[in-house]
């Protein structure tokens, strides 16, 4: 009869640490959604908060460019794609969009010395630039837990406990266009 007490004894130790390993793999797919969830947010704050300075920026160069319409306009454009990105490559897009308008916006800026001087218009590039540097950590923060999530996703045994729930998604990396990579990766010079 000893015997069957050991079987029984291992059997409920097995049964126990098969309990802990999956219970442990799939808070730790919990926690790292959660953090792609908070990397996430932080992006759509820093990208807000740079909405919130651009008609700001857009204002006081119409001031000194009157006649630039038409990038005063694009800006306006990729300012409200921004706004209204919901997903990740919707969001890759519209930075896009905007790192191209505000990179003509600025270049508009250095054709006007009177502009350059302006204290406003240097207050609000020197905010930019780093907002601008609060959206590159924070995208560079999401999409090292978008690479960690994906990853722990794909590998055993945390795959099968995801195909069982079903309740964790790969996640897109927001990426910018190759050509814009150089340009975003490079921080703006502000020049007075």
């Amino acid at each position: 009869m000893p015997t069957i007490g050991i079987i029984l004894i291992a059997i409920v130790a097995v049964v126990v640490v098969l309990g802990l390993i999956i219970a442990s793999a799939y808070n730790g797919l919990v926690r790292l959604n959660e953090r792609v969830n908070e990397a996430w947010s932080d992006i759509t704050v820093q990208l807000k908060y740079r909405a919130d300075l651009i008609p700001n920026v857009v204002e006081t160069v119409k001031g000194y460019a009157k006649h630039e319409k038409e990038t005063f306009a694009m800006v306006t454009e990729a300012r409200t794609a921004a706004m209204g990105a919901k997903t990740v490559k919707q969001a890759a897009d519209a930075e896009n969009a905007m790192q191209g308008a505000l990179g003509r916006l600025f270049a508009i800026a250095e054709a006007y010395p009177e502009l350059k001087a302006n204290e406003n218009f240097k207050t609000l590039q020197i905010q930019l630039q780093d907002v601008e540097d609060k959206i590159q950590a924070a995208r560079r923060f999401y999409n090292s837990g978008a690479k960690d999530l994906n990853t722990k996703i794909k590998t055993f045994p945390t795959n099968i406990i995801n195909k069982l729930v079903g309740h964790f998604k790969k996640r897109d990396y927001f990426e910018v266009v190759e050509a814009e990579r150089a340009k975003i990766e490079k921080a703006p010079e502000v020049k007075f």
